[in-house]
This record gives structure tokens, sequence and C-alpha cells, in this order.
């Protein structure tokens, strides 16, 4: 029962930091919004007990990819502070489209899952499942199995930082 109580109040966090990050007028208070939902999704996958999952969603999500994002920020010097001819009228379409999205997507989870209960676990035991799918088989997998694009990936970041640098700083 807390961890039901834990989750509803780590997912009206997020959910309420996340319509914050798409309303708010202020760019870096967006990114700041942006901060509070993955700290809160990682605070889920602790819930999930995949600690490994959530370090890394620390780790790489707000440790580096928002910090790249904030750097981004200050490098092409926006206008701190609300700006009104950013805005447009158009939210009501948006919200039309959130809602629709919401009904196909609630529809297709209904359709797909129905009334299911989560599988019994047969009588494997934690350690077990930990042994087969724990943090040392997912560090297996990254670093023999899928080496090159996690090392891609970081060049396309180092990348990308120096392409925002470049453009940032013409004069």
């Amino acid at each position: 029962m807390p961890e039901n109580i834990a989750f509803g109040i780590l997912a009206l966090v997020a959910t309420l930091a996340a319509l914050r990050v798409v309303t708010t007028r202020n760019v870096v208070h967006a990114a700041l919004y942006l901060v509070v939902v993955l700290a809160t999704v990682g605070a889920l996958y602790v819930l999930l007990a995949a600690e490994f999952v959530a370090a890394v969603q620390i780790l790489i999500y707000i440790g580096a990819i928002l910090v790249l994002f904030l750097f981004g920020i200050m490098l092409t010097r926006p206008t701190i502070g609300t700006d009104t001819g950013l805005d447009n009228d158009q939210r009501w379409i948006a919200g039309v489209t959130g809602l629709f999205l919401l009904g196909v997507l609630s529809f297709v989870l209904v359709d797909a899952f129905g009334d299911e209960q989560l599988p019994d676990l047969g009588g494997v035991s934690r350690e077990a499942l930990t042994a087969e799918r724990g943090t040392a088989a997912v560090g297996d997998a990254i670093f023999s199995t899928y080496l090159v694009p996690f090392e891609v990936v970081s060049v396309l970041l180092l990348a990308a930082l120096v392409g925002a640098i470049v453009l940032a700083r013409r004069d």
C-alpha cells in the first residue's frame, strides 16, 4: 500500500511538471521543470526495483542530457523571461489533439491487455531473476553487444555540443 501512495504522488508531480514544461514561457524554467520530470521517472524506477535503470536515468538524462540543454540555452542567449511573441492561438487544437491521442492510446491498451493480471513468477526467486536480468546482464549487453551504438551516441552528443557552440558564437 505505501508503494501505491508513493507512486500516486510521484505520478502527480511528474504530470504537473510535464504540463509546466510545455506551458511555461521561460525556456530556462522549462528545462528546470524537465529536471523534475526526469527525476520523478528515476524515482518511479526505484519503486519498480530497477535501481540500475534509475541510476542511469539520473546520470545520463539529468546529469548529461539536461546539462547539454542548459548549456545550449545559455550559449544561444535566448530572451530570458516571458516573451508573448512566441505564443499563438492554437492551444485548443493542441488540447483536442491531446485528448484524441489519450483516447486512442487508452483504447489500444485496453484492447491489448483488457483485465489481465500480471503473470505469476512460477516459483522463480528474485535472485534468479536478478542474475538473468540484473545489473550485470545489462552491463554485459551495453559493453559487449551494444558497444558500438553506445559510442556512436556519445560522439553524436559531442558533435551536437560543438555545433551549438559554433552556431551560437558566430560573432
